[in-house]
């Protein structure tokens, strides 16, 4: 299954005292093993959100760790601000990244409810997938009416905490622990600072939606006596109007609470239509705390759609369209690689990263590595690239109509194949390393050969497993530049062509790697399948390649 890497996002009351926000930080980045990707504070709202990702244990011992600071550092008692809240730390929800499933968050968040009850002497609630009843999954439920309610209702049976005493403690408040799937915390800024206003367009939007009443005013009720709701537009969205005195505008303050359900974009364009009806412009927005790569890149291929162009740009265009067509760095600067979360938490890429004449020397120095492995991937990549470049330079082109969304949708997995062969330059050096670091392992007692031994046999093993993986996905980049050479602009056939060569290139070099590794493989069968998969994707490829070149040549008289 692979590590287990879970994100932890506490909010805490608390955004206008620097001194108070980097305690916290340090008490979580003082966890070994986790890595703080994002402190937000926000002074009108006096909310601070912390981001950060590890393994289970560590991830729990920071949220236990920043809790306890916070103990010691906010008072409730006199903390006022925009955002609702009803504790120190007010809600802190463990979401699953990899490795690990939403069971195993709620069981994380139990154990740090108890924890920090426990440990502080405070009211804590468990809410979302941790909740022990369905009338606490949701957080404003829990939250309504806010720290000033609190006393009262701690008095109330039926709100006794899931764990600590069911005392209001003044200092403190009562905290929320949970676990839920991403959460997109989002703002859109409107041309005006009428907070009604802005509030009208949240309660049009959000799926609760408002309250049905008659042309009187009065509440409706159903034959039950329950109040009768008028649904939003949006499902998975949660919406309240608000005022940001240091951004001068109102805001359509958002929670996105599934991003597969409904798209950031999708949340963006619907605010922009309801803020339209009522005579407002949505002027840009801001994302707190980090989302996605996949939701930020779903919404550059959407608003590239809508401009008639190809959906298969590069990451980086991706992005940037996004940043620009949702006016995501209207209040703040937009640094992919911090609000981005695979960017923030994703492994050095140091040799993908270099430039082209620094790859090159870095190549030709003495060092085995990177070597062929590696080359055969950057090779692949380009292979991919140039797939997607037809492709792209085709869609919108007149004359070639019929093959636009077939050509947009190639582009788009063009680049996927691109990303990985690129990611393949470092993995290939990385899993050569690792060779040598099993060598350089102690064997002076039979315990410490036998060990040295089983970490070469795995990484022999994944020295193997990494070209190979080269080479299945260079095969994908040559079929792609096979369609692009028959469906794409006439005028581009040569790059077609060279994209074919190029890839052809990423499956023999990377086959070679293959068969320098397998000798290294004491395991008979698993050497003899590597060895047949390798050799499939050899033949499959020559014969694919010849084809792509023969079009190719015919076409432009070579």
């Amino acid at each position: 299954m692979g590590q287990a890497i879970v994100e932890c996002v506490p909010n805490f009351s608390e955004g206008r005292d620097r001194g108070v926000i980097d305690a916290i930080a340090r008490a979580v980045s003082g966890v070994a093993g986790v890595s703080l990707l994002d402190v937000d504070p926000g002074a009108d709202t006096n909310r601070t959100v912390y981001t950060f990702v590890g393994e289970p244990e560590a991830v729990l011992a920071a949220a236990i760790a920043a809790a306890k600071a916070a103990y010691q550092l906010i008072d409730m008692s006199r903390q006022s601000g925009a955002h609702p809240r009803m504790g120190a730390l007010d809600v802190c929800p463990f979401v699953p990244v990899s490795g690990i499933d939403m069971v195993g968050c709620v069981e994380l968040a139990k154990r740090a409810a108890e924890a920090i009850a426990r440990g502080l002497g405070v009211p804590v609630y468990l809410y979302e997938a941790a909740a022990t009843r369905p009338e606490r999954r949701s957080l404003a439920e829990i939250r309504a009416g806010e720290y000033e309610a609190l006393q009262s209702k701690l008095e109330k049976p039926e709100w006794a905490p899931d764990y600590g005493p069911a005392a209001f403690v003044p200092r403190w408040g009562a905290t929320v622990v949970g676990a839920r799937e991403f959460l997109i915390a989002y703002n859109v800024n409107l041309n005006t600072r009428d907070k009604k206003l802005a509030h009208e367009v949240a309660l049009n939007v959000r799926e609760a939606g408002r309250a049905a009443k008659d042309e009187n005013g009065k509440a409706l009720k159903d034959d039950s006596g329950t109040g009768i709701m008028l649904p939003g537009r949006l499902k998975a969205v949660r919406a309240i109007g608000w005022y940001i005195e240091s951004y001068r505008c109102a805001q359509v303050s958002i929670n996105l609470l599934d991003y597969k359900a409904t798209p950031l974009h999708a949340v963006f364009e619907t605010v922009k239509e309801e803020a339209e009806k009522l005579g407002l412009l949505a002027t840009g927005s801001e994302v707190v705390g980090l989302l996605p790569r996949e939701t930020i890149i779903a919404a550059g291929r959407h608003f590239l759609k809508k401009m008639g162009k190809s959906e298969g740009a590069s990451e980086g265009e991706l992005i940037e369209t996004a940043v620009r067509s949702m006016g995501l760095d209207s209040v703040a600067p937009f640094d992919p690689r911090k609000k981005i979360v695979e960017y923030a938490s994703r492994a050095p890429t140091p040799l993908a990263s270099l430039s082209v004449a620094a790859f090159v020397d870095e190549v030709s120095s003495e060092s085995p590595a990177p070597g062929g492995g590696s080359v055969a991937a950057l090779s692949g990549s380009l292979g991919a690239a140039l797939a997607a470049m037809v492709a792209n330079l085709t869609v919108g082109k007149k004359g070639y109509e019929a093959s636009w969304a077939e050509l947009s949708s190639l582009a788009v997995e063009a680049q996927a194949v691109k990303t990985a062969l690129a990611a393949a330059i470092d993995e290939d050096t990385a899993a050569f390393n690792g060779i040598m670091e099993a060598g350089r392992m102690p064997k002076a007692s039979e315990a410490q050969r036998s060990n040295r031994d089983a970490c070469l046999k795995k990484a022999y093993m994944r020295a193997a497993e990494v070209p190979l993986e080269t080479a299945e996905a260079s095969l994908r980049a040559l079929a792609l530049c096979g369609r692009v050479a028959a469906l794409g602009n006439k005028a581009s056939l040569s790059d077609a062509g060279v994209g074919a060569l190029m890839s052809r290139a990423g499956i023999e070099g990377a086959v070679l790697n293959v068969r320098t590794n397998l000798g290294f493989i004491d395991d008979a069968e698993a050497a003899r399948g590597l060895r047949e998969r390798a050799t499939a994707l050899l033949v499959e490829g020559q014969s694919l390649e010849a084809k792509i070149l023969a079009r190719v040549r015919e076409a432009i008289g070579a």
